[in-house]
């Protein structure tokens, strides 16, 4: 790369990070407002009479999982002069959870659904049952398989990141290091040593970094080692 590509690339980069971080976390806390923490009555009750929130929310994910191909795409053309095995590695593992991110969404869409027609009926109990079903679906693939997949793929791009020098060794350190407290949290709550909302706590660890890497990006650029030319 020339220096003009490395900066425009560098500015795209920073713009698709900051675009991760941001996303997915409007997208939770406009569900997460819907739904509550009332019994499924009272949820569907909550997601019918918000269906337009629920729908932005939706789309906000949907815009998420569009970032996520995105940065799993231009890691790996960046990062691939390090190892390239690894660097598609990752992005495999981007893209898989892309597609846990977008089955996570289109069981928020049934629930919708269900939960007008649910409202509309007086809340029959085989439609209490459905929307029971795609609120456990939605909660087990975002909570677990998607994170699952993130932390995987997020510890080999920033591993070789921090190999790579293209970052403050601080900053590529502090992102690794989130990566893997990540990737342990899941897989203890897989066999249910805690539970997924502290797992939630620590993958928040991961904002700063998103973040500051993006930031760092648009204003400093990539740092080019002799290494990586």
């Amino acid at each position: 790369m020339n220096s003009d590509i490395d900066e425009n690339f560098a500015k795209i980069l920073g713009a698709v990070f900051l675009l991760q971080a941001s996303a997915p976390l409007i997208g939770g806390l406009i569900r997460d407002s819907i739904i509550g923490t009332g019994d499924i009555t009272e949820i569907m009750n909550n997601v019918s009479n918000s269906a337009w929130l629920m729908q932005l929310g939706i789309a906000v994910e949907l815009i998420a999982a569009i970032g996520v191909v995105m940065l799993g795409g231009l890691l790996y053309l960046l990062l691939k002069r390090q190892d390239a095995k690894i660097a598609l590695v990752a992005m495999v593992l981007y893209i898989i959870e892309v597609v846990a991110l977008i089955i996570s969404q289109v069981a928020t869409a049934a629930l919708l659904l269900i939960s007008q027609d649910s409202v509309t009926a007086g809340h029959p109990a085989y439609l209490q049952t459905l929307g029971t079903l795609f609120l456990e679906i939605h909660d087990f693939v975002f909570g677990s398989v998607l994170m699952l997949f993130f932390a995987l793929g997020a510890t080999m791009f920033y591993y070789l990141f921090y190999k790579s020098g293209h970052l403050p060794k601080g900053l590529a350190l502090f992102g690794l290091t989130t990566a893997v407290l990540s990737l342990l949290s899941i897989l203890i709550t897989i066999f249910g040593i805690v539970n997924t909302e502290a797992v939630m706590i620590v993958f928040l660890l991961n904002l700063p970094f998103e973040l500051g890497t993006g930031l760092w990006l648009l204003v400093k650029g990539i740092r080019v080692s002799s290494e990586s030319k």
